[in-house]
């Protein structure tokens, strides 16, 4: 296992030989992403130990002037990126280099293909950071040492980048991390000083960090008009602008900079869909850059996974995934604050209850609401794309932003009866602009799939109408409808729930065959209620159904099936929850039924409608095997 107690050899993680394979057979296309990976690493490590310094100057070791270096060596076929920055022990190397400690990684495994093309946008999203070094490298070492510790701390980690990888003691005289790639022969390109030099200008000009070459001595030469020009010694060359991107000018930048900042900052091969870069000067000072991906990250539904913002002070990187400043329905958000207001010393715990943060957010939600408004408007595709990664978390808004219900409310989307496929296209605005005449209220159905909504018996008489019913199938559709009741002074109402008041859709012959019915059926309700006593809240007969016998309805300040269903899977208690039955009076079923004379029958056919009722409404029965038993009965019966 070991040769000495100092050198070790480790495993990889399972994921982590598998995602080393996958770079380095399916990122062959774009190759010289590797070098925009590790110097992004490198500036991140520099900025930490920025922000350790503002606590502990002596971690600098009295150097304070933060840089990354690359340096080609075309003799012994290696390129070294060298970072003086936070540097890492021996545990850390273990931990960082040994293992993906990243959520979603086995959901993202489950995603991939095998189709080499397909799985490299996968990878894409996933973020492969330091792994991308082994797409030109066939060993990589890495020397690095903590800020702070003495010389014989440092540590070295090599591997082939196959099942395992060896750690050892080493010393080392300065801080920070050095990544040697040992470059494959066919892959000798990324020698080139050129070569680097341009990948750099391409990627990491933005760095915030200065990126550095080693400039070789030009010696004394005469110029142009015969004059004496005078040598230049050999000497580190910044090759980046190496100033903050968000602090330039919108005017000075251009698309592909923004894109390329997005992915320093992400880890996210695509670029973004849309971006909105702001400076707010006046009762607060900042600057924000947001981004909005193309793509949802693999760990968004995890709760325990870390979202917000980079947040700066006074261009001092203070920390990653600030989530202070972005809600929680908005964690897909990228982006860079720069705050002039906050103290260099800022922590987390300051920032939970600071008027400056909450002032922040407010103004950093409203901004993320109308790009997405902006986007909806000028391009409607565009916002289908985002719509289909990252609808379900919008939904989650107006029930934890109130203030921002409204605006939440005008970019859901959703399925309904007028286009009646899948799709989640219809805004609320275009539901509202198709209202039949006479109609006041915003219709809709929840139910565990689309097909189940769409096949919903509740729908009947509003198809029959030609009134559009909204059709919501995701679990966190109940969630959403419970904390919106309304839109544009237009009331949400279930098709489900409660007595059903189409208001003026109805004309007063509609109302007076209605009541003759509801008349003429008295007797035949009283019968199905004794019949079925302590199991229903109420029988009555229905507005609703056209071909269906029966279907069965939530009282108006009952919970909906639905939410009990969703708190039984979380094993939540739920009270005992009764129905009312609505029957149809002129379906055949329930004419047969009323002319039944055996009282034992009429039960059976009576607790077989409301066991009908309640397998449309909610999939699963309580006691099948009494419903199959009561069916074959009564298939006999009538033998």
């Amino acid at each position: 296992m070991s040769e000495t107690a100092q050198r070790e050899t480790h495993g990889f993680q399972t994921e982590v030989g598998k995602l080393l394979h996958l770079v380095t057979h399916s990122l062959y296309s774009n190759k010289e992403i590797f070098l925009r990976e590790l110097v992004s690493n490198a500036a991140d490590a520099a900025d930490k130990l920025r922000f350790k310094a503002l606590s502990d100057n002596s971690l600098y070791e009295n150097n304070g002037e933060l840089r990354v270096r690359i340096t080609a060596d075309k003799d012994a076929g290696t390129l070294t990126i060298s970072d003086n920055g936070i540097g890492m022990t021996r545990d850390q190397v273990i931990e960082h280099l040994g293992t993906i400690a990243k959520s979603g990684t086995s959901e993202f495994f489950n995603q991939l293909s095998g189709d080499e093309s397909k799985d490299s946008q996968l990878i894409g999203q996933f973020g492969v950071g330091f792994y991308s070094a082994f797409i030109v490298a066939d060993r990589v070492t890495v020397r690095s040492r903590a800020a702070g510790f003495g010389a014989e701390a440092g540590v070295q980690w090599e591997s082939a980048g196959e099942g395992d990888f060896t750690v050892e003691d080493v010393e080392k005289s300065d801080r920070g991390t050095d990544i040697i790639l040992h470059v494959r022969d066919e892959e000798k390109e990324f020698l080139d000083d050129w070569r680097l030099r341009q990948i750099v200008n391409k990627y990491s000009d933005h760095i915030s960090i200065a990126v550095e070459m080693w400039k070789e001595e030009v010696p004394e030469r005469d110029g142009p008009d015969g004059e004496k020009v005078a040598a230049e010694p050999a000497t580190w060359e910044k090759v980046n602008t190496a100033k903050a991107l968000w602090t330039r000018e919108k005017s000075e930048l251009s698309d592909d900079e923004y894109g390329e900042f997005y992915r320093h900052i992400s880890h996210d091969f695509e670029a973004p869909l849309t971006w909105s870069h702001n400076r707010v000067e006046g009762t607060h000072d900042y600057t924000s850059l947001l981004y909005i991906p193309k793509r949802a990250p693999f760990d968004m539904w995890n709760r325990e996974a870390k979202h917000g913002l980079k947040l700066y002070v006074q261009r001092v990187f203070i920390m990653d995934d600030a989530e202070q400043f972005m809600p929680t329905y908005l964690r897909f958000v990228k982006g860079v604050l720069d705050s002039n207001d906050l103290p260099l010393n800022v922590s987390r715990e300051l920032l939970q209850d600071n008027r400056v943060t909450d002032a922040m957010r407010k103004a950093c939600t409203k901004r993320v609401l109308q790009m997405l408004e902006k986007l909806a408007k000028k391009d409607a595709d565009k916002y289908q794309e985002f719509w289909k990664e990252f609808g379900n978390a919008l939904k989650e808004g107006p029930a934890e932003d109130a203030a921002n219900k409204e605006k939440i409310a005008g970019l859901l989307r959703f399925a309904s009866t007028e286009t009646d496929t899948t799709d989640q296209t219809v805004a609320l605005a275009d539901y509202i602009e198709r209202m039949k005449e006479g109609q006041d209220k915003i219709y809709y159905v929840v139910a565990d799939s689309f097909n189940a909504a769409k096949s919903s018996p509740h729908l009947e008489v509003f198809r029959k109408k030609g009134v559009e019913v909204l059709l919501m199938s995701e679990r966190v559709d109940e969630w959403l409808i419970s904390h919106l009741n309304e839109f544009d002074g237009k009331q949400l109402v279930s098709v489900t729930r409660g007595a059903l008041d189409l208001g003026e859709l109805e004309d007063d012959a509609d109302k007076e065959a209605q009541k003759a019915l509801e008349e003429s059926s008295e007797s035949l309700v009283e019968r199905i209620k004794t019949a079925l006593g302590e199991n229903v809240k109420d029988v009555r007969v229905t507005h609703r159904l056209t071909s269906s016998p029966a279907c069965i309805v939530v009282d108006e300040h009952d919970m909906s099936s639905q939410m009990v269903k969703m708190m039984k899977a979380a094993g939540q208690p739920v009270p005992e929850q009764k129905f009312i039955l609505e029957v149809n009076p002129e379906h055949d079923l329930v004419k047969q039924m009323d002319g039944e004379q055996a009282e034992d029958t009429f039960a059976d056919w009576s607790q077989l409608l409301l066991d009908q009722a309640t397998l449309a409404e909610q999939g699963t029965l309580d006691d099948p095997a009494s419903f199959v038993a009561r069916v074959n009965k009564l298939l006999l019966s009538n033998g």
